[in-house]
């Protein structure tokens, strides 16, 4: 497996942690008969709660871009030491952006996304060029 494909595996692991914190904080907040029933109703949440469940959501975007990326580089032969390096960059930023977002890290929180963005991107460029 290419280092480029053991990241996005990697990510999509990091999805499922973060898919269990927001759960946590909901299940804190709301109770655990609330986040396991029909949730006809929205309990108020705490602003953590609320900044866990829009990093899950960010970070489903953050993969359709990667997932893209290593398709690309893929399918095209054009994987290597540098695209390894931003894949890699790339999910230690992800991993950095939880807490950030979590805790309010402003403006860390944006500089932070921007590196991991900025890394996929490359990714894809590196692809097409």
């Amino acid at each position: 497996m290419t280092p480029e494909l053991t990241v996005l595996a990697l990510a999509a692991l990091l999805q499922v942690v973060q898919i269990g914190l927001a759960g946590a904080g909901i299940s804190r907040d709301a109770g655990l008969d609330w986040n396991m029933g029909p949730r006809d109703r929205q309990p108020q949440f705490s602003d953590q709660t609320k900044r866990l469940q829009r990093a899950v959501n960010n970070h489903f975007e953050s993969l359709a871009f990667l997932t893209i990326a290593v398709l690309l580089l893929t399918v095209s032969g054009k994987a290597g030491g540098w695209t390894a390096l931003a894949a890699w960059l790339h999910l230690g930023a992800r991993v950095l952006y939880v807490p950030a977002y979590a805790y309010g890290w402003t403006p860390w929180r944006s500089y932070i996304w921007g590196v991991g963005f900025a890394a996929v991107i490359a990714m894809i460029l590196r692809a097409l060029f």
